[in-house]
């Protein structure tokens, strides 16, 4: 016989009364469900597919390298050393400009969040200097700073910092007003409201907005590096690109892709361990 809740499954063998039809649950609130083994299937088929492609032909290796060639790249770049100093490089220049942009766009952000004031007088100037490309900045920023690493920090730091702004924004902007008048309505303090209500409320809109950021100064980093730099990962792929070096070039493509990957994969354990209330 048919159970009570609404969902529940018809015990087996049982059969249906005329005129009824078992309903599937559907509650699941249209959760991803993981499944990595069909990212690794296509992601296999792809590469497969590129060495197939090259191994026969189709495509001049000149002008996009094997898979096994990359390979051999990124090989020959480990064992001598050069992928660890360019990386390095590049990472302590988007972790120092991250950290400033991020710690800054945060307290602007909170800002214009919480007061009126700050909102009036913030909105105008994010929304004029927000659009212009930052890499532009950077030699204004050179000739402020001089040469050397301040001027590609400060750019990243810059990039990053107005995606912060108003990812916080816009989350503090978002939160519920009624969960504000229920806690004014006990009695609770602005200051508990604020990290009560309002900035857990407002975390999933600024997590999402570090996944932005992040990927904005990897962008940077890398034409900071192509414009002025010996080493880092922007400069290298311009000297193999200058060279005609179409497997270094891509092993510093791949290098990237890696890296994003890799931060994206820290942020999302950093939303678990922050978001495990949802």
């Amino acid at each position: 016989m048919l159970e009570d809740t609404i969902g529940t499954k018809v015990a087996t063998g049982t059969p249906q009364p005329a005129g009824r039809r078992e309903v599937a649950f559907r509650g699941g609130g249209f959760l991803p469900e993981p499944n990595s083994i069909h990212s690794w299937i296509a992601f296999a088929v792809v590469i497969a597919l590129w060495q197939v492609a090259i191994t026969r032909r189709w495509i001049d290796p000149v002008f996009l390298p094997s898979p096994v060639a990359i390979c051999e790249a990124l090989w020959n770049l480990a064992i001598s050393g050069d992928l660890w100093r360019h990386l390095s490089i590049s990472l302590m220049r988007i972790g120092s400009g991250w950290v400033i942009g991020t710690g800054l766009g945060l307290v602007v952000g909170i800002a214009m969040g919480l007061w009126s004031v700050t909102r009036a007088v913030g909105m105008p100037m994010v929304s004029a200097i927000y659009p212009i490309p930052k890499i532009a900045l950077l030699p204004l920023f050179i000739l402020w700073l001089g040469i050397g690493e301040s001027p590609k920090i400060v750019t990243i730091a810059s990039g990053v910092f107005f995606p912060t702004i108003i990812a916080t924004f816009s989350g503090i902007d978002s939160v519920p007003r009624n969960l504000i008048r229920m806690a004014q309505s006990f009695n609770i303090p602005v200051s508990g409201i604020i990290w009560k209500i309002i900035l857990p409320s407002a975390l999933p809109g600024i997590l999402a907005g570090f996944r932005i950021s992040m990927a904005t100064a990897l962008l940077l980093v890398v034409t900071a590096e192509m414009i002025g730099a010996q080493f880092g990962i922007g400069a290298f792929l311009l000297t193999a690109g200058n060279l005609m070096q179409t497997d270094d070039l891509m092993a510093g493509v791949v290098i990237l892709s890696i890296l994003g990957l890799s931060i994206g994969a820290i942020l999302t354990m950093v939303e678990k361990a922050f978001l495990s209330w949802r």
